[in-house]
């Protein structure tokens, strides 16, 4: 598969519990299926996910895979 085919990749994981978070970061982290922590899911490299994980930033690792 060449390099252009390839699409990128975001590695998340859920880093500081959302309890004492607002509910709309709980609903955020909620939506990118992190559930435990330590969790880490894929998601591509897209704005809409992009601008999930800048709402929970002080909650979540993001790698580029």
């Amino acid at each position: 598969m060449s390099e252009a085919k390839k699409t990128r990749k975001l590695r998340v994981t859920l880093v500081k519990s959302p309890i004492g978070a607002q509910e709309r970061h709980k609903l955020t982290v909620k939506a990118l299926g992190l559930k435990r922590l330590h969790m880490t899911v894929e998601h591509p490299d897209n704005p809409s996910v992009r601008g999930m994980i800048e709402k929970v930033a002080h909650l979540v690792k993001v790698e580029e895979v």
